[in-house]
């Protein structure tokens, strides 16, 4: 693929290091000089904005990497100019946002996926393929647990404003929580929780604390926090037969690891099976050959719109619950 990225920041230059076999042609930031040095290093063109980024006709397909008040606007302006578009999570700061973006998705028949990049760790996609084989049984609940403590300055950074980033932690790390416990157990029918400002001096919230229970009964439990001082990722999916427990995600979450704990028919002690993912993290790479192959074959992404669209009507509802 000929590929675009709108947004030069971190996660756009992770997104362009991760690229593969495809090729970058051009990029464009809100500070030029961000696009200037990433055209640099990849190799292609600086564009002066993300309006003639869109444009450009030997692109195939728009990576938006911006923060989260221009996601939804340039993935709707690069589906409207007959691209495909790769949108980093959560994909708008609101249900309503993103909504226009499937309407044009339909009618340009464009596929847009959300870069829910979990779903290609390694142990968490090992994990859903035990799961679909019913390596755990029937599902009972799910536990997950993502944080990260900030850093000095934090709380003056674009994800502490809720004009630029729409609400806090919730929507940052907790809609990968989200979309994750969606991949497993579907939707969720009963939605409660807590949103609360613990620690950091900002008007949106640092912890949210989730309750989520789907149409057959299952719970998923979820706490994701700004305030975990130690970085922790930790995702269990607890059937009647089973558990399956993956923990890190490389780097300063620590290694990966699958954990698959199988119940004895005399119970007891699990028979246990541990599975390590020493290498850096390779889920964006994943993610963007998944998105090439649901391009080539016009198949829904794993991490689809309306996936996105499933995440932001949970925290739409988290969010109205509030005091």
């Amino acid at each position: 693929m000929r590929l675009a990225i709108a947004g030069c920041g971190v996660v756009g230059r992770k997104r362009a290091g991760s690229l593969g076999r495809h090729r970058l042609v051009a990029c464009a930031d809100v500070a030029p000089e961000l696009a200037r040095q990433l055209a640099a290093e990849q190799s292609c063109e600086a564009m002066a904005s993300a309006a003639e980024l869109v444009a450009r006709e030997d692109v195939e397909a728009v990576l938006v990497c911006t923060t989260n008040d221009a996601l939804a606007p340039l993935a709707l302006a690069a589906v409207e100019a007959g691209k495909h578009v790769l949108v980093e999570k959560p994909g708008a700061r609101s249900l309503e946002e993103l909504l226009p973006v499937r309407a044009a998705a339909l009618r340009m028949n464009r596929i847009v996926k959300v870069g829910f990049n979990h779903r290609f760790h390694p142990g968490l996609s090992q994990a859903h393929e035990l799961f679909a084989q019913g390596a755990v049984g029937e599902l009972m609940y799910i536990r997950g647990r993502y944080g990260h403590g900030g850093r000095l300055g934090y709380e003056q950074e674009w994800r502490a404003s809720k004009e630029r980033a729409g609400g806090g932690e919730l929507l940052d790390q907790g809609s990968h929580l989200i979309d994750l416990a969606r991949w497993f157990a579907g939707d969720f029918d009963d939605v409660s929780g807590h949103v609360a400002t613990c620690f950091w001096p900002m008007p949106v919230e640092d912890n949210a604390f989730m309750s989520l229970r789907a149409t057959d009964g299952a719970v998923a439990w979820l706490h994701a926090s700004w305030t975990e001082w130690k970085n922790l990722f930790s995702f269990e999916v607890f059937g009647r037969t089973g558990k399956l427990q993956v923990d890190g995600l490389g780097g300063s979450y620590g290694p990966e690891q699958l954990t698959y704990y199988r119940m004895l028919p005399q119970m007891g002690p699990p028979e246990t099976s541990v599975f390590n993912y020493p290498k850096e993290d390779t889920s964006w790479e994943a993610e963007i050959e998944h998105f090439a192959s649901c391009i080539e074959h016009g198949t829904k992404p794993s991490g689809s719109l309306d996936d996105g669209i499933a995440a932001l009507a949970v925290i739409a509802k988290l969010y109205a619950g509030q005091p």
